[in-house]
């Protein structure tokens, strides 16, 4: 299942369900098949994703605690870190901050 993005400040992206649960969970909403981050909620959900990356920079294994040791196949390799799945829904909350839009998702 894809969950899909959308903010009228940005344009909509698409993230795989494991993938966007576990980012709805850092900014603490329910992975519901529709949500909303107000313009109020925003600020909060920065901080906590915020956060979330500080944390795993201190991991010195490509910056996730989730990933498996070792780089013996391609797929290990191509690894995606917390840091690059983040990054579509930080900069969408920065810049519906910034113009005061909300951040809805459905499935």
């Amino acid at each position: 299942m894809l969950y899909k993005f959308q903010s009228r400040a940005t344009p909509d992206f698409v993230m795989l369900e494991v993938h966007a649960r576990q980012l709805l969970d850092i900014v603490g909403k329910p992975a519901a098949p529709q949500g909303i981050i107000t313009v109020e909620q925003i600020p909060a959900a920065i901080a906590a994703l915020e956060s979330a990356l500080a944390r795993e920079a201190n991991n010195s294994h490509n910056h996730d605690d989730h990933v498996v040791e070792g780089h013996a196949n391609d797929a290990e390799k191509q690894h995606v870190s917390l840091h690059q799945r983040a990054a579509p829904l930080l900069h969408m909350l920065r810049d519906s901050l910034a113009e005061e839009k909300d951040v809805t998702w459905s499935t």
